[in-house]
């Protein structure tokens, strides 16, 4: 797992690094829900697919990280695991297929910290470096 969290005012940015392109976006989503919630409070009982598009890299990662967030809010349910499973390049789009695992959210059980609202295009960025994959963003809290 490898994340960290970037200096922001009033949001978190995140930080998302990863030996592949589909192991940073599944961290940037630990990231994320990790905000949210101690992930290890999460059981990964309930498989969730997840598809996303966007023009390039970095915006898919935010749209990943939404539709992660709108999955969330649909079957009010929280996530611990991801697995992207494929990102390709077809007719001139990023095309994203993964999974969420998760739970129904239990107040009882779940320790909710703080809601995110949603990934943003603030401090976006895409690159890498050292043969890794890092990708940043923030997000609204």
């Amino acid at each position: 797992m490898t994340y960290e969290y970037l200096e922001h005012q009033a949001d978190f940015g995140i930080l998302a690094i990863g030996s592949t392109l589909e192991e940073a976006f599944q961290d940037g989503a630990k990231a994320m829900f990790n905000i949210m919630v101690p992930l290890a409070e999460v059981k990964p009982a309930r498989e969730i697919l997840v598809e996303a598009e966007a023009n390039d890299i970095a915006a898919l990662f935010v749209e990943w990280l939404n539709k992660l967030l709108t999955e969330k809010d649909m079957k009010e349910m929280l996530f611990s695991s991801f697995k992207v499973t494929e990102i390709i390049k077809k007719d001139g789009q990023f095309h994203l297929k993964g999974t969420a695992l998760g739970e129904k959210l239990d107040l009882k059980k779940h320790h909710v910290k703080t809601e995110v609202k949603a990934a943003t295009y603030a401090g976006l960025k895409y690159e890498i470096k050292n043969k890794k994959h890092h990708l940043q963003c923030v997000v609204d809290v």
